[in-house]
């Protein structure tokens, strides 16, 4: 007989569960937004601007109009016209004089001016995708070329092309932290001034599925969107209040199987307002779905900033002071996430898990030329963390100061938690130190020596590479609704408005379900990605399980509380009578007793139903520490990664194998921000050169010449959530870029080169490290 013990053994927290999403993936079941062809479907394409900044003189459709199966040809005057209104952008940041942040409308069609390659000037839809593509052609569009600017520093000065009036400077606003004064004098005193010039080069995030939308007018009259989204209730918000301004009610947005966001499907995109207003307007179905080299162009890119970064140090290596002036690219147009991640975000973590006791941060976004940057793995702690690694290593060189004895002089302490940062920050735990020597430990840190040696004699250069860290896991989304339902048919289906996209979190929050049921994992249907079942954040920040699943638990024990109240009434006995073993309810003593699913078919409805909201106290603060070992070819300066070992503190793990499969994916990520990956932009022209995966190096698994081995550490459970859970999606990406880079930065300086070593500057190609090896 199977107990309650064998069920959630099997498939309750902390197992290795295999995922309830890859059955149908493997058999070729999956619905993604392209497998769904409704009746009448008609196929959309985009005429795209060829030009970075330009005004648009003058749009010829007749010719396009009129060729075959083409039904509505579009532009952007025609949509301002219909009363479409720009992407909404946050209003809540300021510029140095005080007036709102500054930028052009972001409309679903460009209007009298283009400010980016890539960006859609027309919509074409017609009955096949190739007839929309030839009536594209046909489009006539008269162009006057402005003046551009692509480079930050550019773009800041004087007399540089302005993007829009408001911000003749482009910059769209700006934030500052700190005490000014206090750091000042503290770097005045110090013993030490480290001082680097840190660039987060432009990455693109590359999922495997495109963006795709489908759009159509339901037989309740209603607008209903299919798409690869992480956070359908924002899309709806914004498309449904701001700018077809038709109201929450007339709108629903729903999502089915997701190949990929890491970040970039966090909002509503112009293509996702153009095809839903031609869906709105014609009364028929309207499917877009993005080739790759359109994802290249007109797709949110991550990243893209630059600092000048400075730590002040006393004698002993304590940290006195962090001053940072920071450019950061926003594109064309200045977006609410676009802003959000390098002046709130980033900053957030900036001090990390070291003690800092004075900052001075003034962080500027900068409007240039380009693609939108927003949300991208990591958002802003990559970029902030890499910033203080790479300080702390090039601290350690020029003082003196073994590095891990530098870490271990000014982690913030066990003692000191609850800890607020200089940024106002508070960690509710964390033991760094302790991590860190696991970390070593892992990656036998004391053993490199010879392994440096047996590299020599190939004559290879070995580098050694540390990165101890945390992120801030949430959103700043602490709240989540849950729907659980106990059904007659023996199937327990839960809802919740975070999503999948490739990361398991419906196994997971079946597992916490199969945590307080005890019912086998296949009892539980989890239903995921449909705004007319619930409101909620969405997937972003990591903060699916943190969030989402503890109000799933929550939820689910309080449906359990009420089947127990409704099976005492049942059975004639009290509640504290009751147990429950084995999904059902007995009366103790007796053989009396009621199966769960028997219960919820004698209820109104044949259902146990809780609709459930909760918010958990804060966010959380996952941290590791990640070491990596890289060696060199000095002939070609191609660079392997050959060793690497990672301790994570994640607090409470509900699927080990998932989790793993988190962190190494991360950290191939970091690894290829660190190597290979660049979106980079032609200053004279302001084309992308690096459109294509021809030129865009993604990571490839050759990339990496070792397995992992990543562990986990569970002694120190977040206390700001009911499962003690920390984020971890993000975690490998925001430790494997400092770590690496901090790699071979080490092998450089070991063959007497520090001077290199310390303008390394991502990414770090075998043409940049051979230049870099031929300079004594």
């Amino acid at each position: 007989m199977t107990t309650d013990t064998d069920i959630v053994t099997r498939f309750g927290s902390g197992r290795d569960v295999r995922r309830i999403e890859d059955e149908g993936l493997l058999k070729g079941l999956g619905q993604y937004t392209d497998d769904i062809t409704p009746p009448g479907q008609l196929r959309a394409v985009f005429l795209r601007s060829p030009y970075p900044h330009a005004r648009i003189v003058s749009i010829d459709t007749a010719t396009a109009a009129g060729m075959p199966g083409v039904v509505k040809v579009a532009t952007g005057a025609e949509l301002v016209e219909a009363g479409v209104q720009p992407i909404p952008t946050n209003p809540d940041f300021r510029r140095a004089d005080g007036s709102p942040a500054a930028t052009a409308p972001r409309r679903a069609l460009a209007h009298e001016r283009v400010r980016y390659v890539g960006e859609p000037v027309a919509i074409v839809v017609a009955w096949s995708l190739q007839e929309a593509r030839d009536a594209a052609e046909a489009v006539v569009v008269e162009y006057e070329e402005l003046p551009h600017v692509v480079d930050l520093e550019e773009a800041t000065t004087p007399g540089a092309p302005a993007l829009c009036e408001q911000a003749p400077d482009n910059v769209a606003a700006e934030m500052r932290f700190g005490d000014a004064a206090k750091t000042a004098a503290a770097f005045e005193g110090a013993a030490h001034v480290v001082q680097l010039k840190v660039v987060n080069q432009r990455v693109a995030a590359l999922s495997i599925e495109p963006r795709s939308v489908l759009a159509w007018v339901a037989e309740d009259g209603r607008l209903t969107l299919r798409m690869s989204s992480q956070m359908p209730s924002g899309v709806r918000n914004s498309l449904a209040n701001d700018i077809l301004g038709i109201g929450r009610d007339k709108v629903r947005v729903t999502v089915g199987d997701v190949g990929g966001g890491f970040g970039m499907k966090t909002g509503i995109y112009p293509e996702d307002a153009a095809v839903a207003w031609a869906a709105w307007t014609l009364k028929r179905p309207v499917k877009w779905i993005a080739e790759r080299s359109e994802e290249f162009l007109s797709s949110f890119h991550g990243r893209d900033q630059q600092a000048q970064a400075e730590l002040a140090l006393a004698a002993d290596g304590r940290i006195l002071a962090l001053r940072l002036r920071t450019l950061a690219n926003v594109g064309a147009y200045a977006t609410a996430t676009g802003m959000v991640i390098p002046m709130v975000v980033g900053p957030w973590v900036q001090t990390s898990v070291y003690d800092v006791p004075l900052i001075d941060f003034h962080i500027r976004c900068v409007m240039t030329n380009t693609a939108c940057t927003a949300a991208y793995r990591g958002a802003g702690r990559p970029e902030a963390i890499f910033i203080i690694e790479r300080l702390m290593d090039e601290a350690a060189r020029q003082t003196g100061i073994d590095r891990i004895a530098l870490r271990r002089r000014n982690f913030v302490r066990p003692e000191q938690m609850p800890y607020t940062n200089a940024m106002g920050q508070v960690y509710d735990v964390g033991k760094f130190e302790m991590i860190m020597e696991e970390g070593l430990d892992l990656a036998d840190w004391s053993g490199f020596e010879a392994r440096a040696a047996e590299s020599k004699a190939r004559g290879r250069l070995r580098g050694l590479g540390i990165s101890t860290f945390l992120e801030w896991t949430s959103g700043m989304a602490f709240e989540e609704r849950v729907t659980v339902e106990v059904r007659a048919d023996g199937v327990i289906e839960v809802f919740s408005a975070v999503n999948q996209m490739g990361q398991g979190i419906a196994t997971t929050l079946a597992q916490l379900v199969v945590d307080v049921f005890k019912v086998p994992i296949d009892r539980v249907r989890v239903v995921l990605g449909d705004t007319d079942r619930g409101d909620g954040f969405g997937s972003a920040g990591s903060r699916s399980l943190f969030t989402g699943g503890s109000a799933l638990h929550l939820g689910s024990v309080k449906t359990l509380d009420t089947a127990r109240a409704l099976a005492a009434q049942s059975l004639e006995a009290s509640a504290s009578d009751l147990e429950y073993l084995e999904g059902r309810f007995h009366v103790k003593g007796t053989d009396l007793g009621i199966g769960l699913f028997e219960l919820a078919a004698k209820q109104p409805g044949g259902h146990i139903f809780t609709d459930h909201t909760s918010a958990v106290q804060g966010p959380s603060w996952p941290n590791g520490c990640h070491v990596s070992e890289v060696e060199i070819d000095p002939q070609t300066g191609a660079v392997q990664v050959v060793r690497y070992a990672s301790v994570n503190d994640i607090g409470r793990v509900v699927n080990p194998m998932i989790v793993r499969g988190q962190l190494d994916g991360g950290a191939v990520q970091g690894i290829g921000q660190a190597l290979c990956e660049h979106m980079v932009y032609e200053p004279a022209t302001a084309q992308p050169v690096s459109g294509s995966l021809m030129d865009y190096a993604a990571p490839r698994a050759d990339i990496v010449a070792c397995e992992f081995v990543t562990e986990m550490n569970q002694t120190v459970p977040c206390t700001t959530n009911p499962l003690g859970t920390k984020g971890v999606g993000e975690l490998g990406t925001i430790g494997a870029t400092p770590s690496i880079v901090n790699a071979v930065a080490d092998a450089l300086a070991r063959s007497g080169r520090k001077e290199a070593a310390s303008q390394l500057q991502m990414p770090l190609s075998p043409m940049k490290l051979w230049e870099a090896l031929q300079r004594r």
